[in-house]
Parts: structure tokens; C-alpha cells; sequence
């Protein structure tokens, strides 16, 4: 497995373990879940990422290493904040922190992200904005609460370093990679499409590939996620969506990239995934994978190594990005 620097956490393995094995996509059973863990940490993924939001992944951890962690291997969560109170968001940080590192049976969490999107203050989301207290954090509370403390969480030794999700408002995103006190890595999102999918509710584009660089150029580390796109790049959408879920949309609209993989006689999965992996400025992927069939056609990708000027530039011919 190659490896490649992710910000101040150092030398990580290029792919990383997801929340797939939380049983969020598609079905999976406890035992196949912690197969998955040994068999990812077997092959030379560094890097596990959970969060509380995945069901059961952070259980599913702590069980499969039952509190005797492989040596080397880094585990991320996160906490979906929102916009609390005023005042209220170190207690929530650190309560979500104290709640992962009983589940997952660990000391510190080496990674730890706000999970929410980051808003400027004012703005409006095209879609769910009444809700946004509960998914978004506005750039007040960020810059004034939350930032002091991550902080804090890693001058009581519960952290090593912190992150943003930087899937939300492109804008913000970018301020927050601009701002003084900057995250140690941020997660962007990566696959052939440039979609956010069922994720996106604003209405400018979602710019990940410009997040990503920039990102980079500010000497943070770029964590890559969702290249299979929840499902749209796959042969098949392993769960019930309903006919104008985005992410439904997305699998619809990309018909001509399923049929380019029948061409090269290739798995879509696979193809999304080396796609990505060859893609600059990112330093991890992220596998939502949910079983050890799932893990071994990400590793495959990986060992296959980046495809070609002329491979990245039929799929991007396409026009689905």
C-alpha cells in the first residue's frame, strides 16, 4: 500500500476505512463488520474513520480491537454540532469526544472533525434551511467556540489534531482553510461526478476539486470521500431511494459512465475508485465499504495504481462532472 503525508498526522496509507461497516449502506452483519476492520488493518490501511452518526462502526472497533489498538494505525470521528447556543459548543465537543473513545476503547482520538457544514453568518441554504441549527455551524460560533475548543481538547490530551467536513458551502469551507488558526485536515469530497449528492444543499457548485487544492496549498491534508458518490458510480444502489432522491439522480445521470466500464470490461466500483485515487491534491480515500468483498476491490484499486492522462480524460469526457 502506498502512502502519502496527511497534514501534521503524518505518513497514513492512501486508502482508509469508512463508516460502511457501521451498517449505514447496505446491509452487513457485527461479524462480517470486525472481519472488515482485521482485514483492512491487514492490508496496510493506517487510518480509520468513524464518526457517531455510522451507526455502529465506532462499536464495531472497539470490539475488533477489544482496547489493544494495532500499532500505527490512526482513528478519526467526528460530532455534528450544528449551531448551538451560545456558550454550548465546547461541553458538546467534548461529551461526543468522551462518548467515542468508550465505544471505539481508545485513549485519544488522533483526528477529530466537526462533522457539521460551516456556514457564513446570514446565510441562506436553497434547501432544509429552517433546520440548518441542526446541520450547520455558522462561522461565529466556529471561529469563536469551536476552534478554542479543539483546542482545548488537545491540551487535555482527548485529541491529537482536528478537522472540518468540507463538504458544505464552498465559501465558507474556504474560509475556514484561509482563516489564522487552520484545521490540521480537511475531508473533500472525490468522485468523477464533483457531487455532493444528497449532501448538498446549497445552491452554488460544490468546487471540491478547487477546495481540495486550495486545501493543499495552505499545508493542510485532504481526506477524499464518497467516490462512489453513495452508490451513483456502482453497478447498483445497494439501498431503497426514492425516484427524486439526488443521489437516485445522480446514479440516473451517470448511465454513460456505467456503460464506458462495460467497454473496458471493468466494475464501476473499481473504476470510481482508481478515478479518484488518481485525482491531485488528495492524500486519502475514504472506502465506504461494508464487507471484506467491498475492502478487497478498493485495495485492488489502489494496487493498480493512478490511470493514465488518457484513461482520466475519457472518463472526463463525459461531461458528468
Amino acid at each position: 500500500m502506498r502512502t502519502a503525508t496527511l497534514g501534521k498526522l503524518g505518513d497514513v496509507s492512501r486508502l482508509c476505512l469508512g463508516g460502511g461497516i457501521g451498517q449505514i449502506w447496505g446491509e452487513t452483519t457485527a461479524e462480517e463488520a470486525r472481519a472488515t476492520v482485521h482485514a483492512a488493518v491487514d492490508a496496510g490501511i493506517t487510518v480509520i474513520d468513524c464518526a457517531p452518526m455510522y451507526r455502529n462502526a465506532e462499536r464495531f472497533v472497539g470490539e475488533a480491537f477489544a482496547g489493544r489498538p494495532p500499532q500505527g494505525v490512526k482513528f478519526t470521528t467526528k460530532h455534528q454540532l450544528g449551531t448551538p447556543a451560545p456558550g454550548a459548543a465546547a461541553a458538546a465537543l467534548e461529551a461526543s469526544v468522551d462518548a467515542s473513545l468508550a465505544a471505539m476503547r481508545l485513549e485519544r482520538i488522533d483526528l477529530f472533525f466537526l462533522h457539521s457544514n460551516i456556514h457564513r453568518d446570514g446565510f441562506t441554504y436553497a434547501f432544509g434551511d429552517s433546520a440548518k441549527a441542526q446541520f450547520s455551524t455558522d462561522w461565529t460560533t466556529y471561529a469563536a467556540e469551536v476552534i478554542p475548543a479543539m483546542q482545548a481538547l488537545q491540551a487535555k490530551g482527548k485529541i491529537a489534531h482536528w478537522g472540518i467536513t468540507g463538504i458544505g458551502v464552498p465559501s465558507a469551507v474556504l474560509d475556514a482553510i484561509a482563516h489564522e488558526t487552520k484545521p490540521a485536515v480537511v475531508q473533500v469530497i472525490a468522485n468523477l461526478m464533483d457531487s455532493p449528492g444528497a449532501l448538498k444543499r446549497y445552491a452554488e457548485p460544490a468546487r471540491p476539486r478547487e477546495v481540495a487544492a486550495a486545501a493543499k496549498a495552505a499545508g493542510l491534508g485532504v481526506m477524499g470521500i464518497r467516490a462512489v458518490q453513495a452508490g451513483a458510480l456502482t453497478a447498483a444502489v445497494d439501498r431503497e431511494l426514492s425516484a427524486n432522491n439526488p443521489d437516485r439522480l445522480d446514479y440516473e445521470r451517470a448511465a454513460p459512465f456505467r456503460a464506458l466500464c462495460q467497454r473496458w470490461g471493468a466494475d464501476p466500483a473499481y473504476v470510481a475508485h482508481r478515478y479518484a485515487l488518481s485525482l491531485p491534491n488528495y492524500d486519502t480515500l475514504v472506502l465506504g465499504v461494508k464487507n471484506r468483498a467491498e475492502l478487497a476491490m478498493g485495495l485492488k484499486a489502489e494496487a493498480d495504481g493512478p490511470y493514465s492522462v488518457e484513461e482520466m480524460g475519457e472518463i472526463d469526457t463525459l461531461g458528468l462532472a
